[in-house]
Order: C-alpha cells, then structure tokens, then sequence
C-alpha cells in the first residue's frame, strides 16, 4: 500500500499534485504500489523523473505488473520531487517525503502538499519541515527535561520562538527598538 496524499479534483491548480511517503529507498519495491494507486486518477503511468540524490540504486527500468516505467533521473530537478508521466499524457507531480521522516511530520507535509492552491515547492516544503522538526525536537526535549526535573522551568530560550506556521524574520539586535 502506498502512503500517498493526493489533491482533491478541483479547479483550484496548485505546484504539487499531492505527496508520497515511501517506507524505504528502494525504488523498485516503493514504485509498483505507487503507479497502482495513482492508475484511477492518471491512467498507466509509463515514465518517471527524479533526481538520483536519494535514490541509492538508480534503476532506468521498473517493472510494474505487465509493463515496465522508465526512470529518468536529472540531477537539477530539486531531491524531494518526483514527476510521474501517463500514457495517456498525463502529469502528477509529487513531493517525495524521505521514508525516515518522523510520522507527524510527514502527515503535516503530506497534508500540505496535497492542499487544494498549494503554492510552495518541494524545497520550501522541506526546508520549513526542517526547521519544524528541529523546533518539535526541541519542544520534546523541554518536556522531558520538565519530567525528569520534578517539573522545574526550563532555561528561557535564548532567541525568541517563531510561531509554527509563520514566518518570521529576526532582525539584528542592533536595529531592535
């Protein structure tokens, strides 16, 4: 079963076609189950881009029940993208989540990329769960301290925290008023 979130049907276009979360890096076990469940929406999926970056074999072939998609792997299309190519024409283009990507995490960028107007890309995508993740880990690592403290107060943060979801651009402390 493939871990797959697509966009809804809509006339809202967005830059991603929805998202996929592999269980591993092995693309000729992770490839069959995704071109089956993307088979109802974009008809017999024949070729496939993606960068070889994540890939450790980079295979030009996958066989895919009776037929076989063909892999072209380009080193300038972004790591985490991955753009599938029907017989019948048809494009999806998704955000390829690395496997050993923390469950919440894929569920939020799933969630994400398959909004209906999504408008970011996969880098941005992956650069912002970077910095997520790095926050939640924080986060977890403040509760245990709290825990395993008898609940004292952690130190304050150093810097102030972002919202998550925001963006937010902090200024020197020299131009602060």
């Amino acid at each position: 079963m493939a871990r797959l979130a697509l966009t809804p049907r809509t006339s809202l276009a967005g830059l991603l076609d929805g998202a996929w979360w592999p269980y591993s890096r092995d693309l000729a076990a992770e490839l069959p189950p995704l071109v089956d469940a993307l088979r109802d929406r974009w008809g017999r999926i024949t070729r496939i881009t993606a960068n070889p970056a994540p890939w450790p074999v980079a295979p030009y072939r996958v066989p895919v029940g009776e037929h076989a998609v063909h892999v072209g792997w380009f080193t300038d299309q972004a790591p985490d993208t991955m753009i599938l190519l029907s017989y019948n024409l048809a494009r999806c283009d998704l955000l390829v989540i690395p496997p050993e990507t923390e469950p919440a995490s894929a569920a939020l960028l799933m969630a994400v990329a398959s909004a209906p107007g999504n408008l970011h890309t996969t880098d941005t995508l992956m650069s912002d769960e970077d910095a997520t993740g790095h926050r939640l880990r924080e986060a977890l690592a403040g509760e245990d301290a709290w825990e395993t403290e008898g609940g004292a107060s952690p130190p304050p943060p150093s810097h102030p925290r972002p919202v998550v979801g925001a963006r937010m651009i902090y200024l020197p402390r020299n131009m602060r008023r």
